[in-house]
């Protein structure tokens, strides 16, 4: 029988609890004994919106009241409305802001959710205005020009962001140098609410499908899938796996990519 004791006894925010991915890792670390925290819009623990300053510094506020953590997972993320607001403001707010209670942990965690998006070609100088912190200007920069982003849009621009802001701090003094492992999970195309739109157009799905294949495991994929990979990660057992972009997609992202990286 499978054990989940590495999870009894540790208390875990999780965003975007309410739905899709968020709400799957929520209820597996629930059933493992851990407690949890949910943050979302609505129907949470705490009720917040990452796309505003204002909701960032409330989330923060209120899981500090809370007391001690042991893992950090940012989840919650979007695509319809303010997309780097949410999706790379918001989720560096939350990780930065809480890894001063995440450094009091024995075995601290964090990981936040990208995409398998990322892989799109963007607009550099708004991935780099989001890197400098720079939110007016980022979000200036895309209004201007909304085809910078892609297929994707300003999503994918803010996952690749992430992606890139997670690489960069993960080794840091401030992260894995205080034995916090920090890690990204980019899921491909999931069945989730925000993904009920895309996938009920037979068009849209198809085309989406033969762009982004998923060979292992189906199109769409299940949201509890790629929430066991977010849990593992944010335990006691990883005890060795830091600054990793590792894509939980069917095989999406090797289909697209290929042996790029490894010529």
């Amino acid at each position: 029988m499978e054990s989940h004791a590495g999870y009894a006894g540790r208390t875990y925010v999780v965003t975007g609890s309410a739905s899709g991915i968020g709400a799957a890792t929520a209820a597996l670390l629930r059933e493992r004994g851990a407690e949890v925290i949910g943050c979302d819009l609505d129907n949470a623990d705490i009720r917040a919106d990452l796309s505003t300053p204002e909701g960032r510094r409330s989330l923060v506020d209120e899981v500090t009241a809370y007391g001690p953590i042991d893992a950090v997972l940012a989840i919650a993320g979007g695509g319809k409305t303010a997309p780097l607001q949410t999706n790379y403001f918001g989720a560096v707010a939350t990780l930065a802001g809480l890894r001063p209670l995440l450094a009091q942990s024995s075995a601290p965690r964090a990981v936040a959710v990208s995409s398998t998006a990322s892989l799109e070609p963007v607009g550099e100088p708004i991935v780099q205005a989001c890197l400098d912190g720079d939110e007016a200007v980022a979000v200036g920069l895309l209004e201007a020009n909304p085809a910078a982003g892609g297929p994707t849009g300003g999503y994918g621009i803010a996952k690749r962001a992430l992606n890139r802001w997670v690489r960069r701090q993960a080794s840091t003094p401030e992260w894995g140098g205080s034995g916090i492992a920090l890690n990204i999970v980019a899921p491909g195309v999931v069945d989730t609410p925000a993904a009920a739109a895309l996938l009920a157009d037979d068009n849209i799905r198809r085309q989406v499908e033969a762009a982004a294949p998923q060979p292992f495991g189906g199109f769409p994929g299940r949201p509890e899938w790629v929430a066991e990979l977010i849990c593992w990660l944010g335990s006691v057992e990883n005890r060795f796996v830091t600054g990793q972009v590792i894509f939980a997609d069917g095989g999406s992202e090797a289909a697209v990519v290929g042996d790029l990286f490894w010529r």
